[in-house]
């Protein structure tokens, strides 16, 4: 077996379906299985997986790690090469498995790569802005990345270039099994794929981004859900990179309103009618407040004691919640 396709779901809705008939849909030379591992899907997940020739896993919901999960899957496999996409990752292209692999076997040292995420059509204007220059940053073409004696001064003493050399995104990504099963993902709540790419890179292994295995993956979050998810987001870089998105209260608001006008200021370009352009300044308001208070706290959790934390857990994690409902 060339590639196994991994695939966490638990209420995936009505896109899973749509996602599976393009990944069983691929023009592509190699010979690849999908492994499906649920949590508890109590909509119509299972039946969807159960039309197509996927191999099916079942766990408890407590039972449900970002890590794990997908080690889980991973050992349940073959393939030579093992894909990560989400429930909502739909490949935008025939030849996305294809030119995936192709890329993988460019150079023997790349034991982990990731693909380009293109926005849905409906997706907010915000996450279209980021998540164009977010990709756009990593080049045109295929691009390998290594730690070397010239870049490493700079990857050690600057936090942004350090986060752009270990970024990875397990939304859309591809790693060798030989070297995944000596090095599995950390069984962690966040940023799984990110601990693993950091450490790759640091043991001198090349990573690769490959612009031409693109998947479709934005969202439409409710606003009132961002605050969780920035919590764990901003938890998960904390463990990473020891990032604060604050250095203190004081300054949060000061923050907040810069992003605020920043947004204001490409809202403003965009071709909208005045009311539209007001409600995505209200739209920002909300979501960089979530972003900075949310992100803060989750940042600060290492220092919080014990009975804090688990409070904040069971009140904000959408991760926490994910593995308990």
């Amino acid at each position: 077996m060339d590639v196994s396709i991994v695939i966490p779901t638990k209420n995936a809705g009505s896109i899973f379906d749509k996602v599976l008939s393009r990944v069983f849909a691929q023009d592509t030379q190699y010979e690849y299985e999908v492994i499906c591992v649920d949590s508890g899907s109590k909509d119509g997940t299972l039946d969807t997986i159960r039309k197509y020739p996927c191999k099916l896993y079942e766990i408890l919901p407590e039972e449900f790690g970002h890590g794990k999960t997908r080690n889980y899957g991973a050992s349940k496999g073959s393939g030579e090469y093992i894909v990560f996409i989400t429930q909502d990752a739909m490949p935008a292209s025939k030849k996305w498995l294809q030119n995936f692999i192709d890329a993988m076997k460019m150079d023997p040292e790349i034991v982990g790569g990731f693909g380009i995420h293109y926005t849905y059509p409906n997706c907010n204007i915000i996450d279209k802005r980021d998540l164009y220059y977010h990709f756009k940053n990593f080049g045109e073409d295929n691009t390998i990345f290594q730690l070397t004696d010239e870049n490493r001064e700079r990857y050690n003493n600057e936090e942004a270039y350090r986060h752009f050399i270990v970024f990875f995104s397990d939304n859309n990504s591809c790693v060798r099994r030989d070297i995944f099963e000596k090095y599995p993902y950390k069984d962690v709540d966040f940023s799984e794929d990110q601990i693993w790419a950091r450490e790759m890179i640091e043991m001198g292994f090349k990573k690769l981004y490959c612009p031409f295995a693109p998947v479709y993956h934005s969202h439409n979050y409710k606003l009132s859900d961002y605050f969780q998810r920035y919590y764990d987001e901003y938890k998960g870089l904390y463990s990473l990179h020891k990032f604060i998105i604050s250095t203190g209260w004081h300054k949060i608001p000061f923050q907040i309103a810069k992003h605020i006008l920043g947004d204001a200021r490409y809202i403003r370009t965009q071709k909208l009618s005045k009311r539209e352009k007001i409600y995505w300044v209200k739209y920002s308001v909300c979501r960089n407040f979530s972003r900075y208070v949310g992100g803060y706290l989750g940042g600060k959790y290492a220092g919080y004691p014990p009975r804090k934390q688990r409070w904040l857990d069971r009140h904000i994690s959408q991760q926490y919640k994910q593995r308990n409902v």
